[in-house]
């Protein structure tokens, strides 16, 4: 008699291939179309690409979205009038802060699967320019170390665009953004407000997970705003260059045209582990 139980090994399909799958596809074509026509900020401009957590809300009603779908679903551009809040609760960022600790703690050990964490602690302040160009409306960005007020860098974000990933089964959503980080000279004047940012910065592989606590003063007299934020950055842009420039090259190996779709597919997963872990610490 046989044993119905029992399964022989199966074919991933019946033409013995697995399916693309459409949804890091969708990521990597965006990521690319955004890279490949970004436009000229000079030789120095650095693309960021980053997965932020938050909570994609109505922007009438303020309430988070409810979409007819079951799973993990990207939206369409500009479809949904919708913003997206990045701000975690103080419980939420203690509880990410705890599950990274031990994350890198265990991470370390010979038994641990994958390659260890690195870690470190961060404390900057941002103070923001508005351009001498009024058609400029990107503000201009000074960052010192806070402890010995060394400039770090002096910075313009250029936003090339966004794409919104919404989650019905889990507490937080998340957001791709595509930037240029482009190097100005120090502006002049006085600011217009100011961040103080306390990082925990882990980093691994090719990615940095960041969580930051942000202190905005937005106006002289008025309280400072604390945020919670947690994002997901590719680390190195002229890796992530590089490789979108080879991605469907013909006179190149199948593995480099491959290896911009393989980061895209890590910094996805990545992400959305993090989205998994989520606690109801968004509302």
């Amino acid at each position: 008699m046989n044993d119905q139980t029992n399964l022989s090994p199966l074919s991933l399909s019946i033409l013995g291939v697995e399916p693309l799958d459409e949804f890091i596809r969708e990521i990597a074509d965006f990521v690319h179309h955004m890279i490949m026509t970004r436009p000229n900020m000079g030789p120095d401009a650095k693309v960021e690409v980053e997965a932020k957590l938050g909570i994609l809300r109505d922007r009438n009603s303020g309430q988070r979205i409810s979409l007819p779908v079951l799973v993990e679903t990207i939206l369409v551009p500009n479809e949904i009038d919708l913003r997206f809040e990045s701000n975690m609760s103080p419980n939420q960022h203690k509880h990410f802060n705890t599950l990274l600790n031990e994350l890198k703690r265990i991470s370390t050990e010979p038994s641990h699967p994958a390659s260890p964490l690195e870690y470190k602690h961060v404390k900057v302040l941002d103070s923001f320019y508005s351009s001498d160009n009024p058609r400029d409306r990107e503000k201009i960005r000074v960052t010192r170390e806070e402890k010995t007020g060394t400039v770090l860098e002096v910075t313009k974000k250029v936003r090339l665009g966004d794409l919104n990933i919404y989650c019905p089964k889990r507490a937080a959503d998340w957001r791709i953004s595509v930037n240029l980080e482009v190097p100005v000279p120090h502006p002049v004047g006085t600011p217009t407000h100011t961040r103080r940012k306390d990082r925990i910065c882990y980093s691994h592989e090719e990615f940095n997970i960041d969580l930051t606590q942000v202190i905005s003063n937005a106006a002289p007299n008025a309280p400072p705003e604390v945020l919670h934020e947690l994002e997901v950055e590719i680390a190195r842009p002229n890796l992530l260059l590089s490789t979108a420039t080879k991605r469907g090259d013909p006179n190149v190996s199948e593995y480099e045209r491959s290896v911009f779709d393989e980061l895209i597919r890590a910094f996805v997963n990545n992400a959305r582990i993090l989205v998994k872990n989520a606690n109801e610490g968004w509302h």
